[in-house]
């Protein structure tokens, strides 16, 4: 009986925590949404509103009226797409060329691979973009693009888990006479989709909402992405904070919609993905 009751008090702790966190991790996003559809009066009304008397559906109107917000999301969009595609075939065939292939210096090539995370974006900046700049890219898809393709952390997380699958299935697979490239394409690659599944979230949503790079070499109005775009719209005695929180909220929604409906394939990963020798 004690026992019992116990573990119902821990019960309701546990829920009354997670509860808890749970609306400090909503709020933030409830309150831009909420913001956007305020009025000017109502966004610096003292105590705060929390829910608008007359939400101001125009603001979205107007964020597309006044900028060229269309066209920075169709250029994020491309842009994500393009690097989420191409990191996903390069790093699954890095991954799987470093778990099973035996090459001489295979160990060096996968330790340099990850002490390169430990090297901040920072230190690499300057001469990146010197090197954008000498190549003609400034200001273009590549200069978007091709730097933010290689990362050493889908190479790893893709080589830890080709490291769980069973030898027997390739050695199957050689047997049936189908080179590395068939294996990996025919075998390997279709039993990776919760994996491929997870890094593809995590490269869409980290390039969606990249803002330091494609600030920097970007310039013209109709290159640049969504949160260079709205971080623009705020000015130095003027910020219209209504549309800029309909414009975040805008911006929110891709990256939304694609955590909820990919979630199980990102708990699924991280359970598949643990590190093996």
């Amino acid at each position: 009986m004690i026992k019992s009751k116990g573990n119902r008090i821990y019960q309701v702790v546990r829920y009354t925590i997670m509860i808890v966190l749970g609306i400090i991790m909503v709020f933030p996003l409830y309150w831009i949404c909420i913001t956007s559809l305020k009025s000017s009066g109502e966004i610096f009304s003292n105590p705060p509103v929390f829910l608008p008397s007359n939400p101001e559906w125009g603001n979205f109107i107007e964020v597309f009226k006044q900028l060229p917000f269309l066209k920075w999301i169709i250029n994020t969009f491309f842009v994500s797409i393009v690097i989420t595609v191409i990191a996903l075939l390069t790093h699954s065939m890095s991954g799987y060329a470093l778990a099973r292939l035996n090459f001489k210096g295979r160990n060096k090539i996968f330790i340099f691979m990850i002490s390169t995370l430990m090297i901040p974006f920072a230190s690499i900046m300057v001469p990146l973009f010197i090197i954008i700049r000498q190549l003609g890219w400034y200001d273009s898809y590549l200069a978007l693009i091709v730097p933010a393709i290689p990362n050493a952390f889908g190479i790893f997380l893709m080589r830890q888990f080709y490291l769980g699958i069973p030898k027997e299935l390739e050695e199957a697979s050689r047997l049936d006479g189908c080179s590395i490239v068939g294996t990996f394409f025919k075998i390997i690659l279709p039993i990776s989709k919760p994996m491929l599944a997870a890094l593809a979230v995590f490269f869409f949503i980290a390039n969606w909402n990249s803002f330091l790079w494609p600030m920097i070499v970007t310039s013209s109005e109709s290159m640049k992405l969504i949160q260079v775009g709205i971080a623009s719209y705020a000015g130095d005695y003027y910020n219209p904070w209504a549309y800029i929180m309909a414009a975040n909220t805008v911006a929110l929604i891709p990256t939304l919609f694609i955590f909820i409906f990919l979630q199980k394939q990102l708990m699924t990963s991280i359970t598949m993905s643990g590190i093996k020798s």
